[in-house]
């Protein structure tokens, strides 16, 4: 599989220190599971950490601290993202038609026909992962040729590429590449004439649109 986009070195380094969200981990997770670039950057990290940490001089632990420690962790959020989603495949591989990356399946199942789609206009389809913390991932249906509405981002929102590809004014993604799209990021995505486009999608804040009936129902679908 050839991929023409991939994810930063920012964001690989918190998702191999466990600092990412789990809607951001398994969409990371997905596509270092389909990448052979990023996951040899992902390696280097993990290998650069632990060799710090060997370097680093140990300091004597007392009850009282060991306690207090056991108090913090006890208590952390239950968002907390201390435990990345598993790239469990340690070979990347190109998909087939209705497969999923490996790290995916662990949430949706190994088929996207057992989905239970819900619609949210326009012949667009999207399922929710069941993840934990305010940062959301859910898979997105587009079908060919359709145009997602003008929007911009209240915050960070990653998407993977499934099947099928899509466009906006600036750039082209195909199965397997990583749209990151920021704060400064306003667009409007189009699926490809040819075959639907399937996403696999996270985002920290709502997204915002522009038009009117987008806004309006924004609030029960989720976006």
């Amino acid at each position: 599989m050839t991929l023409t986009h991939h994810i930063s070195d920012e964001i690989l380094l918190s998702y191999a220190a466990g600092a990412l969200p789990e809607a951001f981990g398994v969409v990371v997770a997905s596509h270092i599971s389909l990448c052979d670039d990023c996951r040899a950057r992902m390696t280097g990290f993990d290998a650069l950490g632990g060799a710090i940490l060997e370097r680093e001089t140990g300091q004597p632990v007392t009850d009282t601290q060991l306690g207090e420690m056991l108090t913090l962790i006890a208590h952390l959020p239950q968002d907390s993202a201390a435990a990345r989603p598993s790239t469990r495949s340690a070979t990347p591989k190109k998909l087939s038609q209705g497969q999923l990356p490996a790290p995916l399946c662990d949430y949706v199942g190994e088929r996207l026909d057992s989905l239970p789609w819900r619609a949210v206009g326009g012949g667009v389809r999207q399922y929710v992962l069941p993840t934990k913390g305010t940062a959301r991932a859910r898979m997105l249906y587009i079908p060919a040729g359709t145009k997602i509405p003008d929007h911009g981002h209240g915050g960070m929102e990653l998407t993977l590429v499934l099947q099928g590809s899509y466009h906006d004014a600036d750039d082209s993604f195909g199965p397997g590449d990583i749209d990151i799209a920021g704060a400064d990021t306003q667009h409007t995505p189009v699926a490809a004439e040819n075959m639907p486009c399937i996403c696999l999608t996270a985002t920290d804040a709502p997204l915002r649109f522009r038009g009117l009936l987008p806004r309006v129902v924004q609030s029960f679908l989720r976006i």
